[in-house]
């Protein structure tokens, strides 16, 4: 394990990398972190390969095995084997979610700001985009329940929610959960709970709690989207799952898929079922990592006038108030320093930017002394 040597992913073709290839930019911006994934996944890809049939191939019953096992492990969930449905991707799931619940003119809630497919897949399945601003209170994100609850009409029917919080980087606790299923309730609202982010929870004795868990009685009214991409760094492989407890709303999403969703494919498979069973010392350096350059993030911004950083409680992303640059559009001014992060216009609140600390210590510190103009 290897988590402090820079990789050199220049000739991959990395869309992380491509987008500033031939510029002195520092990617810094999608999702994707600069690890080498586990030895686990590494050999047992190599294992498959070496067999040399890539024919069709379903979700071996050995991974359905390992995902539950992993969920009552860590999060303390039951899943029963009929609730997984699998993707090629997180955003497919939101997409699917959004065409399954309700009909074509119908509402989709969420909060912002937010990770930017949550704004676009309402339109594209011709529903209607509800946004709710979280609020900052003393540079802490938060839930605005009563204005979350006004902006609901008779056609919202999906609230879809992201546990935990890209960008902010809330892990949302057990009262903020039981708080948005009241809601849910009252008004007889679907949630679909984003959760790929829920295994890399910074926060010490912290442990993911699924809104589908929260309570039993609820659990009918939802589908969870999970996936080994983040936490294991597998992204590009493409494998997620859709875990949907109830059998009519399950029926209507795989309807939605038909024809048009592609299978996941089998080295995805492989892939994920290495990171559901690998033994956790990866994961835990990992995770030592994450903490230790957050804490580098935090000594920075505690410095700066003009530049404010929220408490990343979860992921590697940390989201950046920069309006004292520029209330709009702050982003050039740091990529004119060399380091390329993510427009908080995306995301649905301009004036904001967010940086990717999933990287070795020696490039975190490289981006900050580039920008230390800005401070």
């Amino acid at each position: 394990m290897d988590f402090q040597t820079p990789v050199d992913r220049s000739a991959t073709s990395s869309q992380k990398w491509n987008k500033y290839a031939g510029q002195d930019i520092l990617p810094m911006w999608v999702a994707d972190m600069d690890f080498a994934s586990p030895e686990s996944i590494i050999t047992a890809l190599q294992e498959r390969v070496a067999h040399g049939v890539f024919g069709y191939t379903d979700a071996p019953d050995s991974l359905v095995e390992a995902v539950q096992s992993y969920a009552a492990q860590h999060y303390g969930w039951q899943i029963d084997a009929s609730w997984i449905v699998w993707l090629p991707g997180l955003v497919q799931g939101l997409n699917l979610a959004c065409r399954t619940v309700g009909e074509a003119g119908d509402e989709v809630l969420t909060a912002t700001p937010i990770y930017p497919p949550f704004l676009r897949a309402p339109g594209l399945s011709g529903r209607s985009l509800l946004a709710v601003p979280l609020q900052q209170v003393d540079h802490h994100w938060e839930w605005d329940f009563a204005a979350l609850e006004a902006a609901i009409t008779p056609k919202t029917k999906l609230l879809l929610l992201c546990h935990p919080h890209n960008p902010v980087g809330r892990a949302w606790n057990q009262q903020e959960l039981i708080q948005l299923i009241a809601i849910a309730r009252r008004h007889q609202l679907i949630i679909c709970s984003d959760e790929i982010h829920c295994d890399l929870l910074l926060q010490e004795g912290v442990q993911h709690q699924p809104l589908a868990a929260v309570d039993a009685s609820f659990a009918a009214q939802t589908i969870t989207l999970l996936a080994p991409s983040k936490a294991w760094n597998i992204a590009g492989l493409g494998c997620s799952l859709a875990v949907i407890p109830d059998p009519t709303l399950r029926a209507n999403f795989c309807k939605q898929m038909a024809g048009i969703v592609p299978s996941v494919n089998l080295l995805a498979f492989t892939a994920a079922e290495a990171a559901y069973r690998d033994d956790g010392v990866w994961h835990a350096e990992l995770i030592t990592t994450l903490r230790q350059n957050r804490d580098i993030l935090l000594d920075w911004f505690a410095g700066s006038t003009r530049l404010k950083i929220t408490l990343p409680e979860a992921t590697y992303l940390a989201w950046i108030d920069a309006r004292a640059l520029d209330p709009i559009n702050p982003l050039p001014f740091f990529e004119q320093l060399g380091v390329g992060l993510s427009d908080g216009r995306d995301f649905g609140l301009p004036g904001f930017v967010r940086l990717n600390f999933g990287c070795p210590s020696v490039t975190l510190k490289v981006a900050l002394k580039r920008i230390e103009s800005l401070r």
